[in-house]
C-alpha cells in the first residue's frame, strides 16, 4: 500500500510479484503461502520499490509516517480529487486533513479478517445488514477489490459471535446517527475492532424508501427526511438507466457531458433527415451532429438518443432533450464527425451508420454496441415523498413543455402549469417548415401573410392539444424567438431542395440566406425584435392561441394561456408589442363572435441585463416576469453556452468557477440581476407575478435561491419537475 498511495507505483506491479511467488509455490490462495514464500515476497516487493523509487524502501518508522502524511495532502490536487469534488459538489475548502492512528490487523490468522458493511441495502434501502467481509486479510483488500470478498451474510458460517456482535453495533449506530452508516471494521485474533463509520451514500432509489421508513420507525421527522433526499437525484427514478452490472465488460469509446439523464442504445445518423427517415421505417438510431439547431428538431424528436461533440449542458441539443426527457451526451469532444461520409472517428477507430452504440445520459459515457437498460419502476414511497414536500413548499413548479405529450406526461409528475412553450419547435415537421421558409423567403407582407395562414391552423392545433393537457392550469406560450435563418437550410443540396419545392431558382435561396446571416445570431435580429419588423408574425401567433382558447372554451376545458413577448429590454418594445396583442385579441373575438370573456396575461421574459435593471420601467407594461436565466447568464459573462465546454473544464479545474453557471445559478451576478429585477418589478406592481424558465429552474441549489428571493414559481423540463418539487420544499425548510 505505501509504494502504491504514497510513491505512485502501479499495484499492479506488486500483484505481478506475488503471482510469481504463489505460482512457484504451487498455492491459489495468498493465504496458502508458507513463511519462506513470505519473505520471498517481501524481497521481490523491495526490489520492485527500489527499481521504481530508485532507493530502498525506509526501514524508519517516522519517515514512512511523514511520507504517508504528505502524500494525503498532496491527494488534494490529483485530477481524480478535484473531478470527486466537481461531481459531489464540494466547494470553498482549501484542502485536506490526516488522522493518524494506531492500527489492528486483520491478517493475523484464520481468527482474524476484515470487512466494509451498512447498516441498511445502500442501492435498494431495504432494511437488511448488507456488506463483505475476508478472513486473515487487511481493510484495503476488501476496497481495492484485490481479493473476492465473501456477503457478509455468509460471516455465521465462520464466526456467528462477531457477526451477532455487527448486528448490535449497527443499532446502535443507526440510533444514535439516525441515518444508515458504511462502516469499516477489523477482527483481529477473534477481536471486534469498529474502524470507521460515515453517513453511507446511497442510490435515489435507496433514499427515498430509507427516508419514509425511517419516519414510519420515528427514527426521523417528515421535515429530516425531506432534507435528507438529494433532490437532484430523483431524476433517476423516473428515466431508464444502464446498471453497473449491465456495463461490466462493456468497451467504453469516450465520455462527454451527462446533458440528459437516460439510456439509450442504436444504429448511427448523421442528419436529422436520415434520422426522421430510418426511426420511421422502425430503426433506433442515435443522432450524431457536430452540434443541434432548431432545424434538427424532428431528427432530434426521432431518434432515441442524441450524442454531440461540441456544445456544453445548456447547449441545444442538452435544453430540448432534457425537455423530452431524451437521453443526450454532448460535448464529446473525442468525436470528429464526418457527416458527408456518414461516420464518426473516436480514438482513431471509425464507425458507421451500421454500427450500434449505447450513451449514458447521466454519466456522459459513450460505448460500443449494445447494452441492457433498466426501466424504473416508481413506488408507493415515491409519491409519498412528493405529497410531503408539496405540504412544505411555498413556490409553484410549471413545466417547460412544446408538445401535448410532454405536457401530459409532465402533469403526471406534478407541474402546476407551463413555464415556458417555445413555439419556434412547432414550425420543424412535415409541410410546417415549408410554410415557415416561404414566409421567409417571401418579398412582400403579402406574400408573408399567405404563408402564415398556411402555418395558424398547425400553431392552434398545437395550442388546443397544450391546452386540453394542462386544463385549468397556466400555459406561458412564448412568441417566435429565434432568428429566422435559422429555419433556413444552410448546405447547397438543403438549398436546392426548398427551391425545388416552393417552385424558385436555388439562387434566390441563396440570396435570403445569406441577406440573413448575422455574425452573431444571439445579439441579433431575433424575440421581439422579429415581430417589431414583421408584426404580421406576432399576429398570426396571437390569432392562434386565441382562437385556441376559444375552442377550448366552448368545449368547457378551462384554458388558461399566457403570452410572453421574449428578449424585451426597452420599455417602447413591450409597450409597442403589448398593444398590437391586445389588439389582435380583440380582433379574432370580434371575428369569432365571442361574447365571453378572455383573460390572457401578457407579460415579458426577463433575459437581457438591461431589463432587470430597468425593471420598473418594464413591469408598467406587462402583467408578469419570466427569467429566461439561460440568454441572461450568456449575456452578463460574455460566455456561449454552445462554446463553452472549450474552456470550462479548465476553469473549474484551477477553482477561477466553482460551478457550471449554465447548470446553477451565479447568485453573485445573474443572481443580482435577478433580484433586482424582482425588486424593481414589485416596486411597480406589488403583486407581479413572477417566475423562471431556464434550465436553472430543475437545479436544486438555484431553486433555493429562487424561493430566496420571492420567485411565484420555477419552470423546468418535465422529467425534473419532482426535482423541483421536493427542491422548492427543500428550500422553504432550509
Amino acid at each position: 500500500m505505501f509504494g502504491d498511495v504514497v510513491m505512485g507505483m502501479d499495484h499492479e506491479s506488486f500483484e505481478h510479484e506475488f503471482s510469481i511467488v504463489k505460482k512457484k509455490h504451487g498455492v491459489k490462495l495468498d493465504t496458502d503461502l508458507s513463511a519462506e514464500g513470505l519473505k520471498e515476497v517481501c524481497d521481490r516487493y523491495k526490489k520492485a520499490y527500489r527499481k521504481h523509487v530508485g532507493e530502498e524502501f525506509p526501514q524508519d518508522p517516522t519517515k514512512q509516517l511523514t511520507l504517508a502524511v504528505e502524500a494525503v495532502f498532496k491527494s488534494w490536487n490529483t485530477s481524480r480529487a478535484k473531478s470527486y469534488r466537481q461531481i459531489n459538489d464540494i466547494t470553498g475548502l482549501t484542502g485536506t486533513a490526516v488522522n493518524v492512528q494506531a492500527m489492528v490487523f486483520g491478517n493475523m490468522g484464520r481468527s482474524s479478517g476484515t470487512g466494509v458493511a451498512f447498516t441498511r441495502n445502500p442501492s435498494t434501502g431495504v432494511d437488511k445488514f448488507f456488506g463483505e467481509f475476508l478472513i486473515d486479510a487487511q481493510g484495503e483488500d476488501v476496497v481495492a477489490g484485490i481479493r473476492t470478498p465473501k456477503p457478509v451474510s455468509q460471516m455465521t458460517r465462520w464466526n456467528k459471535r462477531i457477526f451477532n456482535e455487527l448486528l448490535k453495533i449497527k443499532k446502535i449506530l443507526e440510533k444514535h446517527y439516525r441515518d444508515m452508516q458504511d462502516i469499516e471494521f477489523t477482527i483481529e485474533r477473534d477481536k471486534l475492532w469498529m474502524l470507521q463509520t460515515r453517513t453511507g451514500k446511497r442510490t435515489a432509489a435507496a433514499a427515498v424508501k430509507m427516508a419514509v421508513d425511517m419516519v414510519k420507525s420515528r427514527l426521523i421527522t417528515r421535515d429530516e427526511a425531506l432534507l435528507r433526499i438529494p433532490a437532484g437525484d430523483l431524476v433517476q427514478l423516473l428515466l431508464p438507466s444502464f446498471t453497473a452490472k449491465s456495463k461490466k465488460g462493456v468497451t467504453m469509446l469516450t465520455k462527454g457531458l451527462p446533458a440528459s439523464p437516460g439510456a439509450s442504445t442504436g444504429t448511427l445518423a448523421f442528419s436529422a433527415e436520415d434520422a426522421v427517415a430510418r426511426s420511421e421505417a422502425g430503426e433506433n438510431v442515435l443522432l450524431v451532429r457536430k452540434e443541434t439547431s432548431p432545424e434538427d428538431i424532428d431528427g432530434m424528436h426521432h431518434a432515441v438518443g442524441i450524442l454531440t461533440s461540441t456544445g456544453g449542458m445548456t447547449s441545444h441539443a442538452a435544453v430540448v432533450a432534457r425537455g423530452w426527457g431524451k437521453c443526450c451526451v454532448a460535448g464529446a469532444s473525442d468525436l470528429h464527425i464526418n457527416a458527408a461520409r456518414k461516420s464518426v472517428t473516436i480514438h482513431g477507430k471509425t464507425y458507421g451508420e451500421n454500427d450500434v452504440l449505447s450513451i449514458d445520459g447521466g454519466t456522459g459515457e459513450v460505448m460500443l454496441g449494445k447494452v441492457e437498460r433498466h426501466e424504473p419502476k416508481l413506488s408507493g414511497d415515491f409519491e409519498t415523498i412528493m405529497k410531503w414536500a408539496d405540504q412544505k413548499r411555498r413556490m409553484k413548479v410549471r413545466t417547460n413543455a412544446d408538445t401535448p405529450k410532454d405536457a401530459k406526461r409532465a402533469r403526471g409528475f406534478g407541474a402546476e402549469g407551463i413555464g415556458l412553450t417555445r413555439t419556434e419547435h412547432m414550425f420543424f415537421e412535415g409541410d410546417r417548415i415549408l410554410a415557415m421558409r416561404q414566409m421567409i423567403l417571401a418579398e412582400t407582407k403579402e406574400l408573408r401573410e399567405e404563408a402564415l395562414a398556411r402555418l395558424m391552423p398547425y400553431q392552434k392545433d398545437d395550442f388546443v392539444g397544450i391546452f386540453t393537457a394542462m386544463k385549468g392550469c397556466p400555459v406561458t406560450v412564448r412568441l417566435l424567438d429565434p432568428p429566422l435563418h435559422e429555419f433556413l437550410p444552410h448546405d447547397a443540396a438543403g438549398q436546392k431542395e426548398v427551391a425545388k419545392a416552393m417552385g424558385i431558382k436555388v439562387a434566390t435561396v441563396k440570396r435570403r440566406v445569406q441577406q440573413l446571416h448575422e455574425f452573431n445570431p444571439m445579439l441579433g435580429h431575433r424575440g421581439c425584435r422579429l415581430a417589431v419588423t414583421y408584426p404580421e408574425i406576432l399576429v398570426m401567433q396571437v390569432t392562434a392561441i386565441v382562437q385556441a382558447m376559444i375552442t377550448c372554451k366552448k368545449k368547457r376545458i378551462d384554458a388558461k394561456p399566457e403570452i410572453m413577448i421574449p428578449l424585451v429590454g426597452i420599455q417602447e418594445e413591450l409597450k409597442t408589442l403589448r398593444k398590437l396583442v391586445a389588439d389582435t385579441i380583440k380582433a379574432v373575438m370580434k371575428k369569432e363572435r365571442y361574447k365571453g370573456k378572455l383573460n390572457i396575461p401578457i407579460g415579458t421574459m426577463i433575459e437581457i441585463p438591461r431589463a432587470a435593471i430597468v425593471s420598473e420601467q418594464i413591469a408598467e407594461d406587462a402583467d408578469f416576469f419570466s427569467f429566461g436565466t439561460n440568454d441572461l447568464t450568456q449575456l452578463t459573462y460574455g460566455f456561449s453556452r454552445d462554446d463553452i465546454n472549450s474552456f470550462l473544464p479548465h476553469y473549474l479545474d484551477d477553482a477561477i468557477l466553482e460551478r457550471d453557471p449554465f447548470q446553477t445559478i451565479d447568485v453573485d451576478g445573474v443572481g443580482a440581476l435577478v433580484k433586482r429585477g424582482v425588486e424593481g418589478g414589485r416596486q411597480t406592481k406589488k403583486g407581479l407575478k413572477i417566475g423562471i424558465c431556464g434550465e436553472h429552474g430543475g437545479d436544486p441549489k438555484s431553486v433555493e435561491f429562487c424561493n430566496s428571493v420571492g420567485l411565484d414559481y420555477v419552470s423546468c423540463s418535465p422529467f425534473r419537475v419532482p426535482t423541483a418539487r421536493l427542491a422548492a420544499a427543500q428550500a422553504e425548510l432550509r
